[in-house]
């Protein structure tokens, strides 16, 4: 390395020496009592705070006590320096002007959100005190970096924000590059109220859409896939936000049947043939062409095109083939169970939510939804609310349970300072994604729907289908198919005038001995 000022052998000299903490040769931060120190050791050194052994005061502790190399703090390790912001007096990191990590945020944003007036915009208020007091402003100081010069650069998007070039609109964030920057803003923003809540799925595939549509090349067949998006995918995804969440799954399925419409009607133009004039033969040759995926992707297109007469209602679409993955074997089954409760080298939201999988049958879209709240302790008693009455939590996934709840991640940035979900995400106000956490347990080994199947048929094996569906949150429909489908038929049992225990069941295997 090479400067202006010094030649290489004079900088390495000069600035580059061997820490005293890692004991690598890096650029010197500093001059320690213990010796020269790094600037990644300086920086982790600084942030670590608690009661110093010494002089039993809560402060930061940089410093290490001779003997058991104890974090101690820097009056009792002898330290030259102080690490005290210059204008709030809190002890840590120091950044330019020696002010420290927080009030270096409250600086940047307040120029970034000036409207001009030398004042934050009135109107994102909201936004600046949700992002002053996020626990570690060192990650929004990392976010405003991110991305620097380039498009979608979060100060960028601000400082528009704070000028006005933004409306604050649904809309106008749709329309911004890259979506993905300019969808964690607007949840940002729907977070602190400044915008109204609205499903994210649902701003997803209003953010794709008009790109869709522009790509297609015959001016039919987009009018054709607009109205069909328009009236028949967004009312039923609104309706169903309405009612309940949706999951990325239900997302994903609204934009593949866009997809499989287009991809059809393409398939009909070369054919010579548009939506009106195609016949019962056309639709029996593309079902014979297509794979089961696209052919249930397309069946929403086709009753939506017959119903609205822009084909003819005397079509038949082929019936829907339903193929079901097998289920874990019973030694497969325990052998996942036991890994994932011994198993300390798999982080440990992986574990609690593979147990749960694996235990209780739940799917990871509702897996993700739990909350603190679901997480009920009676006395030494620890339940999970799936349904009614809450289930019974085995002791080594109990303690499990109880440790992940304490050392919860996703929790020190502005997306969710106070969240209640039992696994939180890196989104604003939003639980840890259920397709990112199915990958996961899958490089671990617990294949989700497998597991699963084992799981219910275990249960349904032990109890009575409706008492399992109680409790577990199924459809009572679905459990008796499932029921039927193992072979017996609990067929003595009446499922309404039973009077349940009040610790609801146990899962086989994780019983106490």
């Amino acid at each position: 390395m090479t400067r202006t000022y010094a030649t290489a052998e004079q900088y390495e000299r000069w600035f580059m020496a061997e820490c005293c903490r890692c004991g690598l040769r890096r650029h010197k931060a500093g001059t320690w009592p213990d010796g020269y120190v790094c600037r990644t050791c300086s920086d982790r050194a600084v942030r670590t705070r608690g009661t110093c052994p010494g002089c039993s005061q809560d402060r930061a502790l940089p410093g290490l006590r001779s003997g058991d190399g104890a974090p101690i703090c820097t009056t009792c390790a002898g330290f030259s320096q102080t690490f005290d912001c210059s204008r709030c007096g809190f002890e840590g990191k120091l950044l330019g002007g020696r002010l420290c990590e927080r009030c270096t945020l409250t600086d940047r944003l307040t120029a970034l959100l000036d409207d001009g007036a030398g004042r934050v915009r009135p109107a994102l208020v909201p936004l600046f005190d949700l992002l002053v007091t996020m626990d570690k402003p060192g990650s929004g100081l990392a976010w405003l970096d991110m991305r620097r010069g380039q498009l979608g650069n979060a100060s960028r998007l601000l400082r528009r924000l704070g000028l006005g070039e933004i409306p604050l609109t649904h809309d106008a964030f749709h329309e911004l590059q890259p979506w993905r920057a300019a969808s964690h803003l607007e949840e940002l923003l729907m977070a602190c109220g400044v915008l109204p809540t609205v499903d994210k799925h649902l701003c997803s595939l209003q953010r794709w859409l008009p790109g869709h549509l522009a790509g297609i090349a015959d001016p039919e067949h987009a009018k054709t896939i607009k109205l069909f998006a328009t009236w028949h995918v967004l009312p039923g995804l609104r309706a169903r936000a309405e009612r309940n969440h949706m999951t990325p799954s239900i997302r994903r399925f609204a934009s593949e049947q866009i997809k499989c419409a287009t991809a059809f009607l393409q398939w009909l133009g070369e054919r010579n043939t548009t939506l009106a004039s195609c016949g019962q033969v056309d639709i029996d040759a593309w079902f014979a062409e297509n794979a089961e995926h696209a052919r249930t992707r397309l069946r929403g297109f086709l009753n939506w095109a017959m119903q609205s007469r822009h084909c003819r209602r005397s079509l038949v679409i082929p019936a829907m083939k339903i193929a079901r993955r097998p289920a874990l074997s019973e030694d497969e089954h325990l052998a996942a169970l036991g890994r994932l409760l011994t198993n300390t080298e798999i982080p440990m939201r992986l574990r609690v939510a593979g147990v749960i999988v694996l235990l209780y049958a739940q799917p990871l879209s509702r897996v993700v939804r739990l909350t603190l709240d679901d997480v009920i302790r009676d006395g030494d008693t620890v339940l999970l609310r799936l349904g009614e009455p809450p289930s019974p939590v085995p002791p080594p996934l109990a303690a499990l349970l109880l440790e992940h709840i304490t050392n919860r991640g996703n929790m020190n940035t502005a997306t969710n300072p106070a969240s209640r979900w039992l696994f939180p995400g890196r989104r604003s106000g939003q639980p840890l994604g259920p397709n990112h956490l199915s990958t996961l347990l899958n490089q671990v080994g617990i294949p989700i729907a497998a597991a699963r199947g084992a799981a219910i048929r275990q249960q349904l094996l032990e109890l009575p289908a409706p008492v399992v569906a109680d409790a577990l949150g199924y459809h009572d429909k679905t459990t008796s198919r499932l029921l039927r489908e193992t072979g017996e038929t609990w067929s003595r049992y009446a499922a309404d005038d039973h009077t349940r225990s009040s610790v609801g069941w146990v899962p086989r295997g994780t019983r106490d001995s």
